[in-house]
């Protein structure tokens, strides 16, 4: 009896250990990739969403941020998601805020200062601008969204 009441603690660790073990391995194996936050113009922005966990997360992280933007391309039943989008922002006095930032996936998140911007969105050479206005302590979304038959392989130029 003493030898089974010193194998079980020897057992516990062992289970212990082989569930810490599957748990940290497990976790890494289910990590989503971060996309990096990077300035210009001394403005924090975030762009991402390729692939389902990316977009997910992106979609997560946009109530957070002040402006979130989406990109989209019609097709025949509704639209495509779309990377490589140059954007760039002005504030309402004509300053340039972001400057033909590239995109890198359909979700552009950016912490701008409240106030009323004009956006301009390039794919395959058609640009698309809308004024976005930011408000204190919320997050504004704009979804721009190109006709069917827009040229993407331009866009990577």
């Amino acid at each position: 009896m003493n030898k089974l009441f010193q194998m079980r603690p020897r057992t516990a660790v062992v289970l212990c250990s082989a569930v810490l073990w599957g748990s940290l391995c497990g976790g890494a194996l289910a990590a989503v990739f971060n996309p990096p936050i990077r300035m210009t113009h001394g403005v924090e922005y975030m762009s991402g969403g390729i692939g389902a966990d990316e977009a997910e997360l992106m979609q997560t992280v946009a109530p957070r941020w002040p402006a979130a933007f989406e990109f989209a391309v019609k097709d025949g039943k509704g639209a495509d998601f779309v990377a490589d989008v140059k954007v760039t922002v002005r504030d309402d006095k004509g300053h340039v805020i972001l400057d033909h930032v590239k995109s890198a996936g359909p979700y552009f998140v950016a912490r701008l200062e409240p106030g009323h911007y004009a956006v301009e969105a390039a794919l395959g050479g058609q640009v698309m601008k809308q004024e976005v206005t930011v408000e204190a302590g919320t997050s504004t979304k704009t979804v721009f969204e190109w006709p069917a038959g827009t040229d993407m392989q331009s866009a990577h130029s």
